[in-house]
């Protein structure tokens, strides 16, 4: 399926091969000039757009502290936070823990709590990068 620009250069490209032919050879360095006028300023208008949202999107980047959100990177302070609230609920989790299950229960509500941590650790090292939506489009879908 065509784009509307597509489209829309297309017909122009049509009526200036008309025109030469109406118009004739002499005509076709004019006609030919017109037509890359007019590429040219699709172009022009296409690479504006792009840097503009290009620089919006630094400009919010910027704005947000260099941190880009979606991107899995916390802050200090979050990490810090979540170790803290980690290890305030494992008190009652190891108690639960060691009541139905003695030393074993103690050994896996550990292991669980430190494994949460470790994943939560890894998001900000990129080695859950894979995980990550991608929400930007390629260039080419404009």
């Amino acid at each position: 399926m065509e784009a509307p620009r597509d489209a829309e250069l297309k017909k122009e490209l049509d009526a200036a091969l008309h025109a030469r032919k109406d118009l004739g050879e002499e005509y076709e360095s004019a006609l030919v000039d017109s037509f890359l006028e007019k590429v040219e300023k699709r172009l022009d208008g296409t690479i504006d757009r792009r840097m503009r949202r290009h620089t919006a999107e630094q400009q919010m980047i910027v704005a947000r502290g260099a941190r880009n959100p979606g991107s899995g990177v916390d802050s200090w302070g979050e990490r810090f936070g979540f170790g803290i609230v980690s290890l305030i609920l494992a008190i009652p989790l190891s108690a639960i823990g060691v009541v139905n299950a003695g030393l074993s229960g103690l050994f896996v509500t550990w292991f669980g709590i430190v494994g949460v941590n470790a994943v939560h650790a890894s998001r900000g090292a990129g080695l859950l990068s894979f995980m990550r939506p991608r929400d930007r489009k390629p260039d080419w879908e404009d």
